[in-house]
């Protein structure tokens, strides 16, 4: 679920919210209760839930990224190894 942030334009305030992509844009300030929060635009950020997400994928031993063990393994099934 992406992870917005917003600013109020009365106080200042300035929150994150997890919030769907359908999800209307969140309005009301929390501190102040206006309706003037504005959604910013920056590095857009999200959380996979769940079990089974990133460092838990396909893992054994001590390997920290997949990509790194990937390039790995094919540099060394392109270096030989393989008989016709």
């Amino acid at each position: 679920m992406p992870i917005y942030e917003y600013e109020c334009q009365a106080c200042g305030h300035q929150m994150e919210a997890m919030q769907r992509m359908s999800d209307d844009p969140l309005k009301d300030c929390p501190e102040c209760g206006k309706a003037e929060l504005k959604k910013l635009i920056s590095a857009t950020g999200f959380r996979l839930s769940g079990g089974g997400w990133y460092e838990t994928d396909f893992k054994t031993g001590n390997k920290k990224n997949v990509t790194n063990s990937e390039k790995s393994k094919s540099s060394k099934s392109d270096s030989g190894g393989k008989s016709s």
